[in-house]
């Protein structure tokens, strides 16, 4: 599954910030029916506006795996790092990948020597990969002068959760090498946020993990949103009671997310989901008792 860096990288404007998306991998078609079954062809179907961006016309979900990067408050900043390339995994669509996406991180202006920052926003096999890199048949951090930041909660959680083989393995290849290599930060993040550089916050979005943040981006009066996995897809906007087959506490999960979506519904922030496919952006507007996205297309730099 090797694919060629394109050679524009999709961005938006936020102030003086310019968010970059590094793409990994567009996700296979079965990923939607088994990450969120209540989404099924029919309830898609009621979703005009779903097609044909977010879904095809047979009511499968298109989902996809990146990271987004970005300079504000004087840092160099990646959201969660993928899925990574020849991780043992027991999902079929994450194992043993082979993807260009260091090449595209790089063509976006931040090789991995540059990177200050990476922000975690939850523990999960899909969105740590790339913390580290096999080198000499050793696991390294990929990012060897950044700052690792995840919540407190998050990692606190993991560490007395009775774990599958497939999530130590996990931990044993994406997460713990980066904690010995004394580079991982464990942040309290309150349940109003808590600003950790100037113009960048983290959001407590808790549900899909115990842990789970979003991660707020102001520059000049413009704000931009990064989901995490608080939503995995605009269909979740239409109906924000369908949650993800692995959410820990599906109920919470739920009242984060409407939570969010009401605090940026019918504004000019730019939602950023980090599992959402082209046009990956857009602004929350309230259609009746819920919401759709209306998508702001990326620009090519």
């Amino acid at each position: 599954m090797k694919t060629p860096p394109s050679t524009a990288t999709p961005s938006w404007t936020v102030g003086d910030v310019t968010v970059h998306r590094v793409d990994e991998v567009a996700l296979p078609p079965a990923t939607g029916p088994w990450l969120l079954p209540s989404a099924t062809a029919d309830v898609v179907s009621q979703h005009d506006w779903l097609r044909p961006d977010f879904a095809d016309h047979d009511g499968i979900l298109r989902l996809d795996s990146h990271s987004f990067a970005f300079t504000v408050g004087g840092l160099r900043v990646l959201v969660d790092t993928g899925i990574g390339n020849g991780k043992e995994r027991a999902n079929p669509a994450w194992h043993n990948l082979q993807t260009d996406f260091l090449e595209r991180l790089a063509a976006a202006g931040f090789s991995p020597d540059s990177v200050d920052l990476v922000i975690l926003t939850h523990l999960h096999a899909d969105h740590v990969g790339w913390n580290t890199r096999e080198t000499n048949g050793e696991w390294v951090t990929t990012f060897p002068n950044a700052r690792y930041l995840t919540s407190r909660i998050e990692r606190e959680f993991w560490a007395t959760y009775e774990m599958d083989e497939p999530r130590k393995q996990m931990f044993r290849d994406s997460v713990i090498p980066v904690e010995e290599a004394g580079l991982l930060d464990l942040v309290d993040v309150p349940e109003e946020g808590i600003e950790i550089a100037p113009g960048l916050r983290l959001i407590s979005t808790p549900g899909h993990t115990p842990g789970h943040i979003a991660v707020e981006l102001t520059s000049r009066g413009e704000t931009a949103l990064i989901t995490g996995d608080c939503i995995h897809h605009p269909v979740q906007l239409a109906e924000p009671a369908i949650g993800a087959c692995v959410d820990i506490d599906p109920a919470r999960s739920q009242a984060s997310r409407r939570k969010l979506l009401n605090s940026v519904a019918d504004t000019d922030t730019l939602l950023l989901g980090t599992h959402f496919a082209p046009p990956t952006a857009g602004r929350v507007i309230t259609q009746g008792d819920a919401y759709r996205l209306s998508p702001v297309p990326a620009e090519s730099h």
